[in-house]
């Protein structure tokens, strides 16, 4: 979970995260969207990939870029249930919300 929230710390990586959510990009394509150099972008390719949270495959001497949403609901999810607010917290779910009068929207 560490190796996600450093990953998620710099910006241009989080933005690296939203382009790919609308589909694979090669390595080019995303970098070509930063005002850094290519190898910069290298850089937060790496520290992305080594968070799990993207993942990389050689196509015709391109590398195309998807995300790995598991990684990033897996961190969320360990996230949640380190602060009490996961599923297993009786005190979170819908019903005892509307039974303590907590308004749901």
């Amino acid at each position: 979970m560490n190796k996600v929230f450093d990953a998620l710390a710099h910006p241009i990586r989080r933005e690296v995260l939203e382009l790919l959510k609308g589909g694979e990009m090669t390595a080019g394509e995303l970098a070509d969207r930063f005002p850094v150099s290519k190898p910069t972008m290298s850089g937060h390719f790496a520290k992305l990939k080594e968070a799990g949270l993207i993942y990389g495959e050689n196509r015709r001497g391109s590398v195309i870029y998807a995300l790995n949403m598991s990684t990033l609901e897996e961190a969320l999810h360990g996230f949640m249930d380190r602060v009490g607010l996961g599923a297993d917290n009786p005190s979170h779910t819908r019903a005892s919300r509307t039974a303590r009068g907590v308004g749901i929207e």
